[in-house]
């Protein structure tokens, strides 16, 4: 176990990771590497065994109070072998004092929960096919337009820690698919569609209320085109779940929110989709 080389990640290798969770049936975006890299250069880890990768962590500190861990995964035919926990280790020492939340396999909790980690609630994977909607009439803008004070205003109100250059990247990366509803000036929900490696992911997609979020999720529906889809909800918003059931989507997947410390303080009601499983 001492042969493990544990380094930090150059940006273009964030795509290894990126590789493995499609491999494990995370069904990660077509850009998810450039804009992950993004967020914190600094965050993402590689364990090498002779040059040759064998296990990655990410643990993406988002300021100086929160980090989110992520990525974490070691080869298939090198686990049981503790190279995984020594990457645990340095991706917790990379977060230092900060608050770390993860999305993590439900198998894995009692695990998680040994290293301080205490649940907050269930995020529940949702996907099917849909049909193509109309375009909503009146207010819908492509989220480049808004002003990115407001766009921070409102992620402020359901992200633990401000993240604009992740956000910007996400809003314009090719694939994506990013827009808004504004009213009488305020923004009111918005969320973004991009392509995977199976079907689209929306995610985030936060809004008002549910009726907000439906008139948002049917623009970005309409300009994608439909076809699968995938929608990370939170179990703990009722609506965020009757949205993804009425639009015919099945639960495919399961995570545990959890974090270390006090568990922000978020407006769970306005998150219908949440942003990605790695990075939070």
């Amino acid at each position: 176990m001492n042969d493990l080389h544990i380094r930090t990640m150059r940006p273009d290798e964030v795509s290894i990771a990126v590789n493995w969770a499609a491999a494990e049936g995370w069904n990660p975006g077509l850009a998810d590497d450039s804009c992950f890299a993004v967020a914190d250069p600094e965050g993402f880890f590689i364990g090498e065994l002779d040059g040759v990768p064998a296990a990655t962590v990410s643990c993406v500190n988002y300021g100086a109070s929160f980090a989110f861990l992520g990525f974490y995964i070691v080869r298939q035919d090198l686990r049981g072998r503790g190279y995984g926990l020594r990457m645990w280790h340095a991706a917790i020492a990379h977060a230092g004092p900060r608050v770390v939340g993860l999305d993590g396999v439900v198998a894995q909790r009692q695990n998680y929960q040994k290293s301080g980690f205490k649940l907050a609630y269930a995020n529940v994977r949702y996907g099917g096919i849909v049909a193509v909607p109309e375009m909503p009439r009146g207010g819908i803008v492509p989220l480049s337009d808004v002003p990115l004070a407001a766009l921070e205003a409102y992620d402020a109100t359901v992200f633990p820690a401000p993240r604009a250059a992740f956000l910007r990247r996400w809003i314009g990366s090719p694939g994506h698919v990013a827009r808004a509803l504004v009213r009488d000036g305020e923004l009111v929900g918005w969320g973004v569609i991009r392509r995977c490696r199976k079907g689209h992911k929306i995610g985030p997609l936060v809004a008002h209320d549910r009726s907000v979020a439906e008139i948002v999720l049917q623009a970005l529906l309409a300009t994608a085109g439909g076809g699968e889809v995938f929608l990370d909800a939170p179990s703990i918003n009722r609506e965020a779940v009757a949205l993804a059931q009425d639009l015919g989507l099945v639960p495919v997947f399961e995570t545990a929110r959890m974090y270390t410390g006090a568990i922000p303080s978020l407006r769970l009601e306005r998150i219908f989709g949440v942003t990605t499983f790695e990075l939070g």
